[in-house]
């Protein structure tokens, strides 16, 4: 039992800390509507007035957000950082935790407390296989009614398949919690070209059967939070 707060106690630290990152960013402005991208609605049949639900912007400034990340990490005894880490969005967070401690119950907590907290709802899991994508699924339907209890709400999640591209509309359509999982396989920029990956090769693709739109194209337009597991093996 001893051991089992520890990890309890570790577990919430973790979600405390990276959600805390974002100190000061108004609830308000984590959500955005915005009018889909139909693409040729003629063969999807949406109306005209299908409206979607993006992440909004951080309206912190890099500053603040520097200045968050070093209150924590002069908590935990680590070297402040001098500037925010490259990436492809505004902030890419490194969160180590040893096996065991449960990762995939702390991002997906993330989600709730960054959800409650200012509003943001779509989220995208990238795994570098497909075997630890089932894992993930896994967890997330197990954890349904825990969360639910705890939040009093469900988050929507999904993996995503390459021959059922109707998904990313219903993701973009959501207002509320929104997952995808996706494994690294079904987008790798390096496959991007010319690429042999079939469902890499449709993601970047205009499709006939989704409204000759690329898939790729819709996801980015959530404005997604990406919670890359395992990195180290990408």
């Amino acid at each position: 039992m001893k051991f089992k707060f520890k990890i309890q106690q570790y577990q919430t630290e973790a979600v405390e800390n990276t959600v805390n990152v974002f100190a000061g960013q108004p609830a308000q402005q984590g959500q955005k509507g915005y009018r889909i991208d139909l693409g040729d609605k003629n063969t999807i049949g949406f109306s005209e007035f299908d409206s979607g639900y993006s992440n909004g912007e951080i309206v912190l400034t890099n500053e603040q957000i520097l200045d968050n990340i070093r209150d924590i990490q002069v908590a935990q005894l680590i070297q402040p950082s001098t500037s925010l880490a490259k990436g492809q969005g505004r902030v890419s967070l490194d969160i180590e935790m040893e096996t065991g401690t449960g990762k995939t119950y702390v991002y997906i907590k993330t989600m709730f407390e960054l959800n409650r907290r200012y509003g943001w709802c779509k989220f995208i899991v990238v795994v570098p296989s497909i075997a630890i994508r089932e894992g993930v699924a896994k967890s997330f339907s197990m954890l349904e009614d825990h969360f639910m209890e705890h939040y009093g709400k469900k988050a929507r999640w999904f993996v995503y398949n390459s021959s059922n591209l109707q998904q990313l509309d219903q993701f973009s359509q959501d207002s509320g919690i929104s997952v995808m999982i996706i494994n690294t396989q079904a987008f790798a920029a390096s496959m991007k070209e010319g690429a042999k990956n079939k469902e890499s090769r449709i993601i970047y693709s205009k499709r006939d059967e989704f409204a000759s739109r690329r898939p790729i194209d819709v996801i980015a337009a959530n404005r997604p939070i990406i919670i890359m597991d395992e990195p180290q093996k990408m």
